[in-house]
């Protein structure tokens, strides 16, 4: 927490909005867009719900194709099961970790030539990093393809100078308890189509029809998000750029300590990009390292460091078993490799230098006990 966050909790409290409306709610959105230079935002109960709605408005429904990055977590594709639709997962390329237009452009082709192009592609900022927007929008825009920005990492993250989020039809952040910022749970969809938060706020309230009594059309859902967490949001979206530094610090001290050391690489930044480096996340090529990374997770887990592999991708999961995935090369399935490799480290936008040095420590002696025993 910033410290200011009380001052916002107790005006919710004395002017008795509590709900999921009111002053603080108006201007959290209107703070939010400014913030990223979006035209417009819908403050609602979390990440995924942003997606939904993105999804629901753009009329995905029964039968359609979503095309979606694999290397995510669920909340990126559980949306398009909502909607009845079918996911088709796209690789990730080595680049950014990010969807690979290499891959987006063979799904597009193919689905083109069957009649059945996507209703939208849904591309995930992996850990604050930004996927090739340029080329991704390129492919989009020749095929008519709306693009759904997941950027629940990237808040703060830019591409090209513009905020991650505001690239595509529809961008979404996430303010859970994890995030760069928090309102302990909640989220945001942004857009320049001012009608279309407009219709997002109606179907997030219930889809309540303009009547004096309760009447309602259509099915709608309880995703807007409270005032008091609102209020929650305003304090901590005025430390965004704090929180952004102290991330990025904390990446650089275990890069500058850590990269050196043989078969460690850490996640690219592309040029023209500033990641907010939401999570430090490396890869370990055990024949260099002489440890695998699920090795070094244990190894950390032994003196109480908690560390996790990268996202386990989602064309691999049993939810999505029989599911179409378009890999990164015809033989290359870099996801993969990243969730075999990858490891993710403390990051949080708290942890101090003493901290830090403890975990890299831990992990070079990790890194030290398997090249030894591998004889290197």
């Amino acid at each position: 927490m910033s410290g200011a966050e009380q001052h916002y909790i107790a005006e919710a409290f004395a002017s008795n909005w509590i709900a999921p409306l009111g002053p603080h709610v108006d201007a959290f959105e209107r703070e939010l867009a400014e913030a990223v230079g979006a035209g417009h935002a819908a403050a609602v109960s979390s990440g995924t719900a942003a997606i939904h709605l993105a999804l629901r408005l753009l009329g995905v429904g029964p039968g359609d194709r979503v095309f979606c990055s694999s290397l995510t977590f669920v909340a990126s594709a559980n949306p398009i099961l909502y909607q009845g639709a079918e996911p088709v997962f796209i690789d990730a390329e080595p680049e950014t970790w990010g969807m690979s237009p290499q891959a987006l452009e063979r799904a597009l082709d193919e689905a083109a030539k069957e009649g059945r192009l996507p209703k939208a592609v849904i591309v995930v900022h992996l850990f604050g990093q930004c996927a090739r927007m340029d080329e991704i929008s390129a492919l989009c825009g020749t095929y008519g393809v709306p693009i759904v920005e997941d950027a629940a990492e990237a808040l703060g993250s830019s591409y090209k100078g513009r905020h991650a989020g505001t690239i595509g039809r529809f961008g979404i952040y996430s303010f859970n308890g994890n995030k760069i910022i928090t309102t302990s749970g909640g989220g945001m969809l942004v857009s320049d189509d001012g009608d279309a938060i407009r219709e997002a706020r109606v179907l997030a309230s219930q889809a309540r029809d303009p009547a004096v009594h309760y009447e309602h059309s259509r099915p709608g859902y309880n995703y807007r998000l409270s005032n008091v967490l609102a209020g929650i949001g305003r304090a901590q979206l005025k430390v965004l750029a704090d929180r952004v530094e102290a991330r990025r610090a904390i990446f650089e001290r275990y890069r500058t300590a850590l990269e050196a050391r043989p078969g460690i690489r850490f996640m690219p930044e592309l040029p023209g990009t500033r990641s907010n480096r939401w999570l430090t996340a490396l890869t370990v090529d055990e024949h260099l390292a002489g440890v695998t990374a699920s090795q070094l997770v244990a190894w950390l887990a032994e003196d109480r460091i908690e560390s996790r592999p990268v996202w386990k991708p989602l064309h691999l999961q049993p939810l999505f078993a029989g599911a179409r995935f378009y890999s990164h090369g015809i033989r290359e399935d870099v996801s993969a490799r990243l969730f075999r490799t990858g490891i993710c480290l403390p990051s949080g936008s708290a942890m101090t230098p003493e901290e830090q040095e403890r975990v890299i420590e831990r992990l070079k002696a990790g890194m030290k006990s398997g090249q030894a025993a591998a004889g290197t």
